[in-house]
């Protein structure tokens, strides 16, 4: 199954547009675990199995397992829930960005080692950046288009010619690629774009560019962004179809919704309590 369909599957059979990012830093684990980074897997899988009927999608973060020199619990952890919840896809957070071999060996980690179903990747190098990636049958590659730092507007809302002969300034970058994805670089049908929910006016703008793009959106809860705001500028359907989907990410409200021995407990109580926000929204 693509994993496009892999979505929209998820996003019907658990009423849902919430995406779990697992991100996880010992330091903050329940007291029994703290500090502990080989309990990862551990913590990780906790969430996993007390939230997968709510979400349509989980997000390990790379750099979280890797600065902990736990990659190996990674792929454990991928694994686990492709047989806990086969349903659900997972997108691997590891914003890649290179060229030729280079590329070639990224998607290959992503793909074969881990076992993704869909990686984010940066489109700074151009289209023979991503195109490695996209001779994986099925799988996706999601985009970098307008994020959620602030820093984001040093280079994504620079005033661009929108083509040759132009007039210059006529868009800002991150439009540029929401279009030039959108139009170009999606003739199998595999890409997505991520933006960030602190820029719902933005969400809008990408939206309108690439009708029918998944759009990864991390930045509610810690990070500030409106669920509501999120989902009334990305989501586009009817009640029996999705024609525009949205893959709402949350980390740290839901990994650390208690330090306790209830934490996968109180997990499950804030995904739930998200899950219910997201789809208020979009009806």
């Amino acid at each position: 199954m693509r994993f496009t369909d892999q979505l929209a599957a998820a996003e019907r059979r658990h009423d849902s547009l919430l995406c779990v990012g697992l991100d996880p830093e010992p330091a903050k684990f329940p007291l029994a675990w703290r500090g502990d980074a080989r309990r990862i897997f551990d913590f990780c899988a906790s969430i996993v199995e007390a939230t997968h009927d709510l979400v349509l999608a989980f997000k390990p973060q790379i750099a979280y397992f890797a600065a902990h020199r736990a990659e190996d619990q990674l792929e454990r952890l991928i694994d686990h829930i492709h047989h806990v919840a086969p349903d659900v896809p997972v997108i691997l957070d590891a914003k890649r960005g290179d060229i030729g071999s280079t590329a070639e060996q990224y998607a290959r980690e992503a793909f074969e080692r881990y076992r993704a179903d869909a990686v984010t990747l940066s489109p700074f190098m151009g289209r023979d950046s991503v195109e490695p990636y996209l001779r994986y049958d099925g799988k996706g590659a999601i985009l970098l288009c307008r994020t959620s730092n602030p820093g984001g507007d040093d280079l994504q809302a620079l005033r661009v010619r929108r083509e040759a002969g132009a007039a210059a300034g006529d868009e800002a970058l991150y439009e540029t690629i929401a279009r030039m994805v959108a139009e170009q670089w999606n003739a199998g049908g595999q890409l997505g774009l991520v933006v960030g929910a602190t820029y719902p006016a933005e969400i809008a703008r990408v939206r309108a560019l690439a009708p029918t793009l998944p759009l990864l959106i991390p930045g509610i809860g810690a990070q500030g962004g409106d669920a509501e705001a999120t989902v009334r500028a990305g989501w586009r359907g009817t009640a029996d179809a999705t024609t525009g989907p949205v893959i709402v990410s949350s980390s740290r409200a839901v990994l650390y919704a208690s330090a306790g021995a209830d934490h996968a407990t109180a997990a499950r109580a804030a995904a739930l309590a998200t899950r219910d926000q997201l789809n208020a929204a979009r009806r």
